[in-house]
């Protein structure tokens, strides 16, 4: 049979067979298929919170890794093609690691073997359903929540990676990627973005404190954010809206920064709005920018300060950042913030050596971290956009 007919054959016997299978039920079901176009050994391999280590997902267990092993994803091959996105052979054998992803998404590896003439094609296409299949398994699996997470999380974390999207998008006209840390204790930082349309929504939160109580505002202020805007609230109300539903449940004693965006994808037109947070970061051609805008009050704070909605033409190939403190004031061992200038050059650096963006990010904040000597003193998150014009 031709390879790519088998490989055919394999995506539709693996899209009926996947209907009624459950998450754990994944790992015997894809090697059995695999088998029958001349794929052997698939094995999936998924990344952590932290993208520190791709953990073998057998389907056994409480968390579906029992009888797995663990690889590194900066000391192994599998992690390389973690990291690059391109599928890498091992020298000298029939087997191959080819990354698994869901457009520009990253959720770990799958180890195939292939003893005839390479057909990457097919080695990719499965790894590609494969990514559909446990996306659309994990929302209701325990299993794949253990799976993904190498140590206990705070109830405050576990909101907030239930909420937050994935952390990257791409189509033609943007890529949006995001990371947090510490990914197991997030109480205050959350992210957002949305695409409809033409437009892109963006935004970033950092609430008071770092308590369970931090985490109820941010998630609260990015539940008020999406209905706002799916009800159609222009840029502008969307503060005031989301402000009203902070101050119903904390009556003025809790508050959260904020930025929200809208990007047209189609002119590169951006509007934003500051309430007390930090100003985004603009990089154009390696220039950077901040993007000052006359600021708001902080979110839940009444204070009657107007908002002002600023603009940017936006040209092809710029990049924004929208980022919370703990990013920029981690300190090392001298007192030295990371500070912004440290933050964007780190950014610019691995772009120029044409490092995915999420890879970028995630050395970002492993950065950031290992500055801090391995532990965080406030949340760290940041958001990048490119338009692509």
């Amino acid at each position: 049979m031709p390879v790519q007919h088998a490989s055919n054959e394999l995506m539709i016997s693996l899209v009926r067979a996947g209907h009624l299978a459950t998450f754990e039920e994944l790992p015997s079901l894809i090697a059995k298929k695999a088998e029958g176009a001349e794929l052997s050994q698939a094995r999936v391999y998924l990344a952590d919170h932290q993208q520190q280590v791709l953990r073998e997902f057998t389907g056994v267990g409480l968390d579906a890794h029992e009888g797995g092993e663990a690889l590194s994803v900066n000391d192994s091959l599998a992690g390389q093609a973690y990291v690059t996105g391109v599928t890498v052979r091992v020298e000298g054998e029939h087997r191959y690691w080819v990354p698994v992803l869901e457009g520009a998404q990253r959720l770990g590896v799958m180890h195939v073997g292939y003893a005839g003439d390479p057909d990457r094609s097919a080695m990719r296409d499965l790894a590609s359903m494969v990514a559909l299949l446990v996306i659309a398994k994990r929302s209701n699996s325990d299993s794949y929540a253990r799976l993904v997470r190498t140590k206990p999380m705070s109830v405050s974390a576990e909101m907030q990676w239930t909420l937050m999207p994935p952390g990257t998008f791409a189509d033609s006209r943007v890529t949006i990627s995001a990371a947090t840390e510490p990914a197991y204790d997030n109480a205050g930082d959350a992210f957002d973005y949305a695409v409809a349309g033409e437009v892109a929504h963006l935004a970033m939160f950092d609430a008071m404190g770092h308590d369970t109580a931090a985490g109820l505002i941010a998630n609260l202020a990015v539940g008020a954010f999406r209905n706002e805007r799916r009800k159609g609230t222009e840029l502008a109300q969307m503060c005031r809206g989301v402000e009203e539903t902070l101050i119903q449940e904390f009556v003025r004693t809790r508050f959260a920064t904020a930025v929200l965006a809208e990007l047209n994808m189609t002119t590169g037109e951006l509007h934003w709005v500051n309430c007390g947070h930090l100003p985004p970061v603009l990089i154009r051609n390696n220039q950077v920018r901040s993007l000052e805008c006359e600021p708001s009050h902080p979110l839940g704070m009444d204070l009657g300060l107007p908002v002002t909605v600023c603009r940017e033409q936006l040209e092809p190939g710029d990049r924004l950042l929208l980022y919370t403190d703990g990013i920029i004031e981690a300190r090392d061992s001298q007192g030295r913030e990371f500070g912004v200038e440290r933050f964007v050059d780190f950014v610019i650096r691995h772009q120029a050596d044409n490092m995915p963006v999420p890879e970028t990010l995630r050395r970002l904040v492993h950065g950031v971290l290992e500055y801090h000597h391995g532990r965080f003193g406030d949340d760290a998150t940041v958001l990048f956009c490119e338009w692509h014009g």
